[in-house]
């Protein structure tokens, strides 16, 4: 506890993997990522069984693959911790490889699952979603740009992350997925802002998002439906949104009751994108409160950490990686209170899905390995030599 309270201290040349590992992690950023898996499987628990029995499958059938998939996240995320920073940047540029041909693979492989986006892989027993895996992927490698570009006589890496950002979000607006392809822009964003870039950049890429999201509402039907939806001043009650809407008001402080909640047996989705209004109708705003609290300890903690990085590499990894981890939750949240138009995306490690809790799992890994105390003086010793 005194560890956690006052962080660990570097591991001592020669110790054993183990102990230097348990020394050196975040532990409370560990914590709150196993209590949200957990939240998850007990919210599986009270939103899966009326799906499953409209599928004819057993009751707790999405429970127990919930947890087989968030078994093997949470295996991926303790080895990925493990890994030396130089590891897991070598991991990560292979698996974005591998991932960013399969995305470019979809119109032509994959398949919609009757969603009107071509976003997976049908493999019989289950499915893929690839670009899932291609943005932890992303933000190491474009970190990994950024921060040679640094060097004396270093290579043009913002230029070279900016076109592979680009080239991603091209891809990933043609399946289409408009909420990935936010994410992706978002994490370059800051790992740009991170690394100096001048406001004027910024506000311009801002403009550009803007007139992109026009072009596809002008011509994407999928895109400007959800627009259309989400601006209407009157809400459907038979809608995804209008069921979670009405799900949370019910909910109150203290929520109806464990297994008294409704909106599960109505909602097609309760039990991945809008998992968080099964959690206010049941449970209440306790709940809600509790996991917004969870997701924030794991991004503040992660980037105070950072803060105190010299790397320049893991700085900026860790920076897209803790962000785009907390930014992904808000959007799920805001999207079931209909502060945001429906995207598709999960609540990390507390929505069903085998490829977002494995993607997450190793997204997640790589943070903690970045954010692991290492035998350095702090960048504010640096700054202090200076003077």
């Amino acid at each position: 506890m005194t560890e956690m309270v006052f962080g660990a201290a570097p591991a001592a040349p020669g110790e054993p993997i183990l102990p230097k590992w348990w020394r050196t992690i975040d532990k409370w950023s560990l914590s709150c990522v196993i209590l949200l898996f957990g939240t998850g499987i007990l919210l599986g628990l009270a939103a899966s069984p009326p799906l499953a029995a409209r599928n004819g499958f057993e009751p707790f059938y999405y429970v127990i693959r919930q947890g087989f998939f968030g078994s093997l996240a949470l295996v991926a995320m303790f080895v990925t911790t493990m890994m030396s920073p130089r590891l897991v940047r070598r991991l990560a540029v292979i698996g974005f490889l591998i991932s960013f041909v399969a995305v470019m693979g979809l119109p032509f492989f994959g398949t919609d699952f009757g969603k009107g986006a071509v976003r997976w892989y049908s493999l019989g027993f289950g499915s893929l979603q690839p670009s899932e895996f291609l943005k932890p992927g992303f933000i190491v490698v474009a970190a990994w740009m950024i921060a040679a570009s640094q060097d004396l006589n270093g290579p043009p890496g913002k230029m070279m992350s900016f076109v592979l950002c680009m080239t991603i979000v091209v891809f990933l607006a043609l399946q289409p997925d408009f909420g990935q392809s936010c994410l992706v822009l978002f994490s370059w964003g800051v790992m740009y802002f991170v690394a100096g870039a001048p406001l004027f950049l910024l506000l311009t890429l801002g403009g550009a998002v803007l007139a992109g999201g026009s072009f596809a509402y002008a011509n994407s039907e999928h895109f400007a439906r959800r627009i259309d939806g989400f601006l209407s001043p009157d809400l459907d009650p038979r809608t995804q949104l209008g069921y979670a809407a009405n799900a949370i008001q019910e909910g109150g402080l203290l929520g109806v009751g464990v297994g008294e909640g409704q909106v599960k047996q109505w909602l097609p989705d309760a039990h991945t994108d809008f998992i968080i209004a099964v959690a206010a109708e049941e449970y209440g705003l306790v709940l809600v409160l509790f996991i917004i609290a969870l997701y924030a300890i794991i991004v503040a903690r992660s980037l105070v950490r950072l803060m105190r990085e010299r790397d320049p590499f893991l700085r900026l990894a860790g920076t897209g990686l803790a962000c785009t981890f907390g930014v992904q939750a808000m959007i799920n949240m805001g999207v079931a209170v209909r502060l945001l138009p429906a995207k598709g995306m999960t609540l990390p490690f507390v929505s069903y899905g085998g490829s977002s809790l494995i993607a997450m799992g190793i997204s997640v890994g790589m943070l903690l390995a970045f954010t692991r105390t290492r035998p350095q003086g702090e960048i504010r010793d640096i700054l202090r030599g200076r003077r």
